[in-house]
């Protein structure tokens, strides 16, 4: 029982090690169709505490033995316990998990034991994951530091939502500094206050860069209420956000802020939308065009200002797959009303990769289409995921069902929002896309080897 699994990736060891001490690692290494979340780090590789969140508030203790820390060779972890909450999980009996790095050529083989009641088969999928994230991470880092990027100081809006909670834990395990801009009391040096409509003059001073994610879920009926709270949380504090970047002293010299696809347009038929085309009709559309209007103080200002114009994210642990998943799982899913529509999707480690490239890529300016390389229809996604699934999708949706749900203007510009957006940018660059297609993109969420074509 337990697993062995091993890959080399193409660093050296002491590059690996150091990725796996820094802050950030655990969150990238825990798969994403699991319901779990990382809670603690473990501050120490050598004899640390790291905790894991389960459901029903239950907690995964790994306490690491300090008897099997060998520096940059190995160390090893143990289910342990903190507190009754930690106590259900301890069912499973024996739980420990060795890893070990060797000497591979110029590369590093990285090798994992796990001693448990719980057979390979069940534990391979995490393992492949695992390894994948953390060959993709260190790729990542690599050409940022072959581009001349240095460890930055990166202020993040939106630092505990989707995107944010991975991208922090992304740069932090690259070695850079994030400090999160939030809304209640700072907890520590790495957090400051936040208030969007009136934000301290120093907010930003000693930063390098700012990354802007927040702003409110899209997601709902298109009541009145909730277009004000769309439009309110994005266009004004975006404004404030970028007139105090351009005013600090000693502030960034790089503004990142989220976007999205909304720009062009409900409807575009069959045309390939690029960052060249035009901006399109709708509601979304005009609250787009005025939320990437509103970082114009930064770029006024002498700022590099990129707008990350975000398709439909895939992630497992949010967004519309999260919804998805559990009836494609059950056999119950199918294409959304005639299934022609144009999905302009991008897998969550794709938009991390691009965030990132954005705050050292000075050839990125402008409106970025954070987009995979290849849209598919709403048929094809389908298939796709059903296919991922080992299930079959021959459940339709029909159009009234997003209308009863969103209501008319919700449905039509969010559930059957039809857009063929194409990365120009990013491919005139030859940006490497982790998941080049949308196959690739679910399975790697789901822990699911692709069935064969």
């Amino acid at each position: 029982m337990g697993i062995e699994y091993e890959s080399i990736v193409d660093h050296p060891r002491g590059e690996v090690w150091a990725w796996f001490s820094r802050p950030g690692a655990m969150p990238r290494l825990v798969p994403p169709w699991q319901p779990m979340t990382a809670l603690v780090e473990a501050a120490s590789l050598a004899d640390g505490v790291a905790v894991l969140g389960l459901p029903g508030g239950l907690r995964w203790v790994a306490r690491h033995d300090p008897s099997a820390y060998v520096p940059e060779s190995r160390f090893a972890d143990e289910l342990s316990s903190r507190g009754p909450t930690s106590w259900p999980p301890r069912v499973i009996g024996r739980w420990r998990h060795t890893h070990s790095f060797f000497d591979a050529g110029a590369g590093t083989r990285i090798h994992d034991q796990v001693e448990a009641p719980v057979p390979a088969a069940a534990l391979r999928p995490t393992f492949v994951y695992r390894h994948r994230q953390i060959a993709d991470d260190l790729a990542a880092h690599r050409r940022a530091s072959d581009a001349g990027m240095a460890p930055k100081v990166i202020a993040m809006t939106g630092a505990s939502g989707l995107v944010g909670t991975a991208l922090a834990a992304f740069l932090t395990s690259g070695g850079h500094r994030v400090i999160r801009l939030v809304r209640g009391d700072a907890q520590g040096a790495n957090e400051r206050h936040w208030d969007p409509f009136s934000p301290a003059p120093d907010l930003l001073s000693g930063v390098d860069a700012v990354v802007h994610l927040a702003g409110a879920s899209i997601a709902g009926r298109f009541t009145e209420a909730h277009r004000a709270a769309i439009r309110d949380s994005r266009i004004e504090p975006t404004r404030l956000l970028a007139s105090a970047a351009a005013s600090a002293g000693d502030g960034p010299g790089t503004f990142v802020s989220a976007s999205a696809i909304g720009f062009y347009g409900a409807d575009r038929g069959d045309t390939q939308l690029t960052e060249d085309s035009t901006r399109g009709d709708g509601f979304l559309a005009d609250v787009v065009a005025e939320w990437e209007a509103a970082t114009t103080p930064a770029s006024d200002a002498g700022l590099r200002v990129v707008k990350v114009r975000t398709g439909i994210v895939q992630a497992a642990a949010g967004g519309t797959l999260r919804l998805l998943r559990p009836l494609f799982a059950a056999g119950v899913g199918g294409r959304l009303g005639s299934g022609k529509q144009w999905l302009s999707w991008i897998g969550l480690d794709d938009l991390i990769d691009i965030y990132h490239r954005a705050l050292y890529d000075d050839a990125l300016a402008g409106p970025v289409n954070a987009v995979g390389p290849a849209p598919v229809r709403n048929t094809e996604y389908t298939a796709e995921l059903a296919r991922t699934l080992h299930r079959p999708a021959l459940v339709p949706v029909p159009s009234l069902g997003p209308r009863i749900l969103l209501g008319e203007q919700g449905a039509r510009e969010l559930a059957e929002a039809s857009q063929r957006v194409v990365p120009a940018k990013l491919l005139a660059l030859g940006h490497p896309f982790r998941h080049p297609t949308v196959g690739d993109a679910l399975a790697h969420q789901l822990g699911k080897e692709r069935p064969a074509t």
